[in-house]
């Protein structure tokens, strides 16, 4: 109907698991990035947030889903950061490689967007140059042009990881067929969100190993 409403949702991911897995809408992102005219904003932090608010007040005929944590998250200080503002463009470079040349790059939205910062510290200390993407938005992504689009997930880097507590179905539009996607491949499971963490791969030694893997598969 082109009316400009916003729907907020909260409790986005399979950290509700003391609840049991029917409180865990592992689907549910993917089922809203299919409605067409929707634009989905997942943020990672409180200035995404907040960016995100100044892209709704905009809208003058796009309804928008606002998909938010019920979890803590860190609030990144942005003069070490990228600007909270490329949240208008879907997504953005959070945090880059030494140099800007990435051997792989680590994509998230929302809750896991921290654990991609963390293993991209991990694993410079291996020797491995990660690039994390903030991607709070996919159909705000590709209204972009492809200039940008190449300026983020460069198509030379095949070397990818997705991460996101919600079903895997759509990532491999952004990290090819090869790439490695860490997410729910079932409902969740009923205990303590850093039990359900360990279980289901959210680590940032799991996102290490997964980095590291797609590194090697490249350069074999």
């Amino acid at each position: 109907m082109e009316i400009p409403v916003i729907y907020i949702f909260t409790h986005d991911s399979i950290g509700v698991g003391e609840d049991g897995p029917t409180h865990q809408p592992v689907e549910q992102l993917a089922s809203l990035r299919a409605i067409p005219g929707l634009t989905d904003i997942r943020p990672c932090d409180a200035n995404e947030v907040a960016e995100a608010w100044r892209v709704m007040m905009e809208k003058k005929y796009d309804p928008v889903a606002l998909i938010l944590s019920r979890q803590a998250l860190p609030t990144w200080d942005r003069s070490k950061f990228a600007p909270a503002s490329g949240l208008r463009h879907g997504a953005y470079v959070l945090s880059d490689a030494t140099d800007g040349k990435p051997n792989v790059l680590l994509i998230a939205t929302g809750s896991e967007v921290s654990l991609c910062v963390d293993a991209q510290a991990a694993l410079k200390q291996q020797g491995v140059e990660a690039r994390v993407v903030s991607m709070p938005s996919w159909e705000l992504f590709e209204q972009q042009d492809e200039a940008y689009r190449e300026s983020v997930l460069p198509s030379d880097i095949k070397a990818r990881v997705s991460v996101e507590k919600a079903s895997r179905f759509g990532w491999e539009r952004y990290v090819g067929l090869e790439g490695d996607r860490i997410g729910m491949r079932t409902f969740g499971a009923s205990a303590p969100l850093k039990e359900l963490q360990k279980k289901f791969g959210f680590t940032v030694d799991a996102v290490v190993s997964a980095a590291r893997e797609q590194v090697n598969r490249v350069t074999r």
